[in-house]
C-alpha cells in the first residue's frame, strides 16, 4: 500500500504536479518511514522552492541510509539553492567516497568550494571533472572563475573561450569573459559584457556574489 502511494507521488512530481505529489508522499510516510519516500517528499518540496522542508526529509532519508546517494546529491544542491555552499560540501564529500569517478559531482563540489574560497581544491576537482568526463561547457566554466579568482587572466579567458565554443549562449561566461578582459586592459570586454547582458539581465548581479567584479 504505501509504495501505491509513493509511485503515484513518483508520477506527479515527474509531470510537475507537486501539489499532488505530497499528499501521496504523506500518506506513504504515514503508514512506513523509509528513506525513498522521504527522498520523493523532499524533492517534491524542493521544487517547489521549499528548501528547509525539502533538507529536513532528505535529513531523515539520510538518517535512515546514510549512503543513500540520491538524498545526499538532492540536499547538497538543496543547499546550495539556499546559498550554503560549505554545509553542501560534506555531502559531496560523501558522494565521492562511494563514487570517486563522478564527473557531476565533482564539478558540483568545485563550484561549492569555488564559492567558499577553497580555490586550489577546486581546481583539482574541475580538473579531474575533465578529465573524466571532456568538453563540459559547465564545467570548464567553473574552472574558469577558479582562475579569474586566482588572477590567472590568461588562463580564465582560456577556459571561457572553450565553454563558449561549446555553448555560445552561456551567460556567465560571456560575463566572465568579460570581466577578464577589463583587468587586461582589451577593448572588446564592453562587447562580452553586452552580449551576456542581453541573454540574462541580472548576470552582473548574480556573479557579483560569486565574486565576479
Amino acid at each position: 500500500m504505501p509504495d501505491a502511494y509513493a509511485s503515484r507521488g513518483n508520477s506527479y512530481s515527474a509531470k510537475g504536479d507537486f501539489d499532488r505529489a505530497l499528499p501521496d508522499f504523506n500518506k506513504a510516510i504515514g503508514i512506513q518511514q523509509t528513506a525513498i519516500y522521504y527522498n520523493g517528499r523532499g524533492y517534491a518540496y524542493a521544487r517547489k522552492k521549499d528548501y528547509d522542508r525539502a533538507i529536513s526529509d532528505y535529513d531523515q532519508a539520510i538518517r535512515l541510509n546514510p549512503d543513500f546517494i540520491f538524498a545526499r546529491k538532492n540536499r547538497a544542491y538543496a543547499y546550495e539553492a539556499k546559498n550554503e555552499y560549505s554545509r553542501a560540501i560534506p555531502d559531496f564529500d560523501h558522494i565521492l567516497r562511494l563514487q570517486p569517478t563522478d564527473a557531476e559531482v565533482l564539478n558540483s563540489r568545485c563550484w561549492a568550494r569555488a564559492l567558499v574560497e577553497e580555490l586550489n581544491a577546486a581546481l583539482i576537482d574541475c580538473n579531474e571533472s575533465l578529465r573524466l568526463k571532456p568538453d563540459v561547457a559547465n564545467t570548464i566554466d567553473s574552472r574558469a572563475l577558479i582562475q579569474f579568482k586566482l588572477g590567472e587572466f590568461d588562463k580564465a579567458i582560456a577556459d571561457y573561450d572553450v565553454a563558449l565554443k561549446l555553448n555560445p549562449k552561456l551567460a556567465g561566461a560571456l560575463y566572465g569573459r568579460g570581466l577578464a578582459k577589463q583587468k587586461k586592459g582589451d577593448a572588446t570586454a564592453d562587447a562580452d559584457i553586452a552580449a551576456a547582458k542581453a541573454i540574462q539581465s541580472d548576470i552582473a548581479e548574480k556573479l557579483e556574489r560569486y565574486g565576479l567584479k
